[in-house]
């Protein structure tokens, strides 16, 4: 099966087999290994992508439901070569611990950034409760991303 979509604003026609998950069509025929496979079963949000403005769990959705669809993994963040500032305030602030979790998490991140700029520390716990972290650093995840907000406010550098 033939699907057409924009993944990090790049257009892909792509063949692929009608049970074959969207994570697998990122990591295994794209190449994008940046987004993770955890449980393979949409608990633990490693595998978190934004699909037209929402974060999903691309390990719950087959890759021919992604058809027309836009897609930002991780990889999609940089611009020329620059982390982007929640990459960045997640390193700056020590939130990548063993590192498994944190792509899921900063898609998590940046998804709500986007449809709300000035997040309460609150809303930020809610937007990132969807990924599990094993090292336990929400803290610092959520630090990261009140850094993330006075980074952009300034100019997003």
């Amino acid at each position: 099966m033939l699907i057409q979509l924009i993944i990090n604003q790049i257009n892909y026609k792509v063949d692929v087999e009608p049970n074959m998950r969207l994570l697998d069509l990122l990591r295994d025929k794209l190449g994008l290994i940046g987004t993770k496979e955890g449980c393979g079963e949409g608990e633990c949000g490693a595998c978190t992508v934004i699909m037209d403005g929402e974060s999903i769990n691309s390990c719950m959705v087959m890759a021919f439901q992604a058809n027309g669809s836009n897609i930002t993994t991780i990889e999609g963040l940089e611009e020329n070569g620059e982390l982007h500032p929640i990459q960045k305030a997640y390193m700056e602030e020590g939130s990548v611990q063993c590192g498994f979790c944190i792509p899921g998490m900063i898609m998590s991140t940046k998804a709500l950034l986007d449809k709300h700029p000035n997040p309460t520390r609150e809303e930020i716990r809610e937007g990132v409760s969807g990924n599990l972290c094993r090292c336990t650093g929400y803290n610092k995840a959520i630090n990261a991303a009140q850094k993330a907000i006075e980074i952009l406010k300034e100019g997003g550098k």
